[in-house]
């Protein structure tokens, strides 16, 4: 965990950038009663609903195009570090929750609370709050899954593109993988 937070660091304080950003304007908004806020989830939803899947997709996507990345790692001339794939990997995991949660509030965003006459008016400014609290979340895990994989594509590129000398890039293996590919080259 504590690696994961060193690892991503700049990633992360995006994310949280972005949610803080997020919370600020939700908590400028200031208070509102339980028919305002029946209101303004009435007006909101179709949008929570529109981030939610959006998001989904997204993270989807990203998902499949860690495949083509990986796939791009592995054909590279030079040897990367495991540290390389780590890297992808706590992609994957934080993307998987960034999906899992998003699909969630989709869900949860679907229930037709809003034409329930059994829920007392004095909820809805909870969950007036909570929704708006956890699309700014959900909006800041999102920030931060592009963060780290901007983080590992600029890698990739100085490693393949650029040639550059690379923290990632494994040396001793790279030598060997290169030795070898000119033995089969003489054969």
């Amino acid at each position: 965990m504590w690696n994961f937070l060193k690892n991503n660091r700049n990633a992360i304080y995006g994310g949280l950038l972005a949610t803080a950003f997020t919370g600020l304007g939700i908590f400028l908004l200031g208070n509102v009663s339980g028919y305002e806020a029946r209101n303004l989830l009435k007006v909101s939803l179709s949008g929570l609903n529109m981030l939610c899947n959006t998001i989904v997709l997204a993270s989807a996507t990203i998902l499949a195009l860690l495949l083509t990345l990986i796939s791009v790692s592995s054909g590279s001339k030079g040897t990367l570090k495991k540290q390389h794939y780590y890297q992808v990997l706590s992609i994957a995991k934080f993307d998987v929750i960034l999906f899992i949660s998003a699909l969630i509030l989709f869900q949860f965003f679907n229930i037709p609370i809003m034409e329930s006459d059994n829920v007392p008016v004095s909820w809805f400014d909870l969950i007036y709050w909570a929704t708006l609290a956890s699309t700014s979340i959900i909006s800041g895990m999102m920030i931060t899954v592009i963060l780290m994989l901007y983080n590992a594509i600029t890698n990739l590129i100085a490693i393949i593109g650029l040639s550059k000398d690379h923290p990632l890039l494994s040396k001793e293996e790279a030598k060997e993988k290169i030795d070898e590919q000119e033995k089969n080259l003489k054969r």
